[in-house]
């Protein structure tokens, strides 16, 4: 069995399982000594980032007012209920991903702000979000979690690769970060200690093909190929090498074991399911403590995915599955708006679950940055002079939420700021990202 040593933490251990004793306020499991008559050290900030694809309703998109006397649009109407731990943010925008004004262009970029490359070449920039997994996350046993709800598209719109719209999250330049898509090995990821026969399976498949597809291309392109599938297995290795990372916290989880079973194999048919069980295993893998950086894109820009779920209002008797999203998100029509609102419902579905759970004097929703972003404003426009950007969560009081920061007419309107005071609220300090050279004074 691999065992973890994160300096002197405890672990209850089972038959290929490791798992971090829960937070405890009078008992440290974690290494460092209790000071007189105060608790364990606090909990860690954690950050999770929920990807939408196309955009949303143009007009519905807005808020204005401040804690619970704070006014939002149709699209946020789901999340009502956090208005006081909400932070609306709206102007900020990426300057390179307005050059290629496709779905691409603008979604390869959207966690990093860096160039993107076209013609075939694969480039972009590492987002924040690796970022942090290569310092801050380093402490937990996966890094970074990094799930999916809908499959890479492999193909090439208008001179650049469709992977750009299908990953956010990037570990270098030219590797996105692989996505999870099966909840089963996102649990056995976060849980197991030896890799299983289905994540051995998913690299194995395509082995002899990119062999195959070696011959025939250029040396650079070989060593771009080998880096690509390098992070695959990468993904597969990061349980077995949890054992070199560590340092020492006084904090610990509120859970010693997971509460919900091991997922059935295979990706659930049903979208609205397949949310539900990436947004449980999110709270899970905070909640144990086993990863705190979690990136969940729940579909594809120029995404294809149908929502037979969703009844139609425009067609009434059936579901929402006559159009594909991307088609639909070129319409401000009733269905779209309705469509928004689901991804929004499944926002303030795992917010409610993270704020339920207590960490001292906080919850965990408290003690998390939840992003929920999208690379374009509207998507019958393509509209990206400014990004759809809402914070849910208080950083462990390090947040101040419940307010409407507008930075349309401002000159110094970068993302890429924001990214960096969130950073910088996980002790990542830089002196620049992306285009950005300052934080966001007022975040």
């Amino acid at each position: 069995m691999n065992r973890h040593r994160y300096s002197r933490r405890a672990f209850l251990r089972g038959t290929g399982v490791t798992m971090a004793l829960p937070w405890l306020e009078s008992h440290n499991v974690w290494g460092d000594e209790p000071k007189r008559n105060k608790p364990a050290s606090e909990a860690p900030v954690r950050l999770a980032v929920l990807f939408s694809g196309n955009g949303f309703h143009s007009k519905e998109w807005w808020a204005k007012g401040e804690g619970m006397a704070m006014e939002l649009g149709k699209v946020l109407a789901p999340l009502n209920g956090f208005r006081e731990k909400l932070l609306f943010v709206r102007g900020l925008y990426h300057e390179e991903a307005r050059k290629g004004n496709i779905h691409s262009s603008q979604t390869g970029n959207l966690l990093s702000g860096a160039p993107i490359s076209s013609g075939g070449e694969i480039r972009s920039g590492t987002s924040f979000d690796q970022l942090l997994a290569q310092t801050y996350g380093r402490s937990t046993k996966v890094p970074s979690l990094v799930l999916g709800c809908e499959r890479s598209n492999p193909s090439v719109h208008k001179n650049y690769s469709m992977l750009y719209s299908s990953h956010i999250s990037w570990s270098s330049p030219t590797t996105p970060t692989p996505l999870e898509l099966y909840p089963a090995l996102a649990f056995d990821r976060l849980f197991k200690d030896e890799v299983t026969p289905g994540d051995k399976s998913v690299l194995d498949a395509v082995l002899a093909d990119a062999q195959d597809l070696r011959r025939g291309i250029s040396s650079s392109d070989q060593r771009k190929l080998d880096e690509y599938l390098d992070s695959v297995r990468d993904v597969e290795k990061r349980i077995e090498n949890a054992s070199k990372r560590g340092e020492l916290q006084g904090w610990r989880p509120t859970l010693e074991k997971p509460n919900i079973k091991r997922p059935a194999d295979g990706i659930p048919q049903d979208i609205g399911e397949h949310m539900r069980i990436m947004c449980d295993l999110l709270v899970l893998g905070f909640q144990t403590d086993t990863t705190r950086i979690t990136t969940l894109k729940l579909n594809n820009d120029h995404s294809a995915l149908r929502f037979p779920n969703l009844p139609s209002v425009q067609q009434a008797g059936h579901g929402i599955d006559y159009m594909i999203h991307h088609l639909l998100s070129h319409s401000d029509g009733e269905d779209y708006l309705k469509v928004n609102q689901f991804f929004m419902e499944q926002l303030a579905y795992l917010a409610r679950k993270l704020d339920a759970i207590q960490e001292g004097p906080r919850t965990l929703l408290d003690n998390t940055m939840l992003m929920h972003c999208s690379s374009m404003m509207a998507g019958a426009k393509h509209d990206n002079d400014q990004l759809p950007v809402i914070v849910l969560g208080g950083a462990g009081g390090r947040l101040k939420s419940g307010r409407v920061l507008d930075y349309k007419d401002k000159p110094e309107r970068q993302l890429c700021r924001l990214f960096m005071s969130m950073m910088d609220k996980m002790d990542v300090r830089l002196k620049t990202f992306g285009d950005a050279k300052m934080m966001l004074e007022e975040v």
